[in-house]
């Protein structure tokens, strides 16, 4: 029976600090005013028309006729300003004298229209945003398939994104779950949809559509966590690719019992990449080359092309560093890694390009 080992703390397991109860989908979209700071910032200045009416009236008052009592009175003019605003207009408050009515034309008429926009646009506004959204996150469900999940925005899972979209990823094809809704704003600021929430429930990840996901990144701090995110998220879906990453190596064989097709111990890459480095700068210049897509030396995986077939690993054009033939992954001096066959994958080490040109490759020769 395994135990976990924990170290250190966890983005995931702030949850309650960051009021997990409001789980939600956040898309990427442009920074707009919050619906209620847009209400408010009408409302007031509704208000300021209404007050700058009630003012004109009152300045002008003298030229105003009340049936009840012939006079106009400071509230009268409040009175005269509301109903004529509203368009209500009784008729018991009525300008009477020319400059009034000149007034009422030039200046109330225009501030009556003015106000009806503030209040019918306020209104419009909230519910088109409201449907606008609503519109986009159903089409966003509609249509994501075959996508990303990255549970946990820290460095590791950053790192692991900048790599995959290095390859040709697409932002619109990653979801990103973080209990933090600070993080997850700062996953929409640079283009990814996120999920708020804890990714140990599966209500969490359904909201990522991770049963319809192609590959899952776990990058969380905590080694428990990532044990119970890989359980969940297997579960869900039992033909995704999941990688997942721990700290302790005592704790990979769990991850890959609860279902993770490759787990990556972060202490002990970093700590083997130091010893190297130590040993010899030059090759730990070249490890870390390697595994940073999109800069000098790539390390790709490929199928074997139909000329390649039957050939020894020796002669084809690439710098072949390991032959995958089913579940098996056979060094390049193995003797069982020739001849190649169709259905054999290649782990080879090409020069990087642009992304708008494919890796050049590179020969044995060169």
């Amino acid at each position: 029976m395994f135990h976990v080992k924990l170290h250190g703390s966890d983005a995931m397991a702030r949850g309650a600090d960051e009021k997990l109860v409001s789980r939600r989908i956040k898309l990427p979209k442009r920074i707009v005013e919050k619906p209620l700071r847009q209400v408010t910032r009408r409302l007031l200045m509704a208000l300021f028309v209404m007050a700058l009416t009630v003012v004109i009236v009152w300045l002008d008052r003298g030229g105003y006729h009340d049936n009840a009592n012939d006079k106009v009175d400071f509230l009268d003019c409040v009175y005269y300003a509301t109903v004529t605003l509203s368009t209500t207009g009784y008729g018991d408050i009525v300008p009477y004298s020319d400059s009034a009515r000149l007034v009422n034309i030039l200046l109330i008429t225009p501030l009556r229209v003015l106000f009806l926009i503030i209040l019918v646009g306020t209104t419009l506004e909230v519910l088109t945003e409201r449907t606008r959204e609503e519109w986009r996150l159903n089409r966003w469900r509609k249509n994501l398939r075959e996508h990303t999940v990255v549970v946990g925005f820290g460095t590791k899972g950053r790192s692991a994104l900048q790599t995959l979209l290095a390859t040709g990823l697409s932002k619109e094809q990653v979801v990103v779950v973080d209990p933090s809704a600070k993080v997850i704003d700062m996953a929409n600021a640079e283009g990814f949809t996120g999920v708020v929430g804890d990714a140990t429930r599966s209500d969490v990840l359904l909201r990522a559509e991770l049963q319809k996901a192609r590959q899952i990144v776990i990058a969380t701090q905590r080694d428990d966590t990532a044990v119970l995110v890989t359980l969940t998220a297997r579960q869900l879906n039992r033909g995704a690719k999941i990688v997942a990453a721990v700290r302790e190596e005592e704790n990979a064989p769990l991850l890959r019992q609860s279902g993770a097709d490759a787990v990556i111990t972060s202490a002990s890459a970093a700590g083997r990449l130091l010893g190297l480095s130590v040993i010899s700068p030059s090759a730990g210049t070249v490890m870390e080359d390697l595994i940073q897509s999109g800069s000098g030396l790539d390390l790709i995986e490929r199928p074997v092309n139909r000329a390649e077939v039957g050939k020894s690993v020796r002669d084809t054009d690439d710098l072949v560093v390991s032959v995958l033939r089913g579940h098996r992954l056979l060094p390049y001096h193995d003797p069982h890694a020739s001849p190649l066959q169709l259905t054999d994958r290649l782990i080879t080490i090409v020069r990087a390009a642009p992304q708008s040109s494919p890796p050049v490759t590179l020969g044995p020769t060169e």
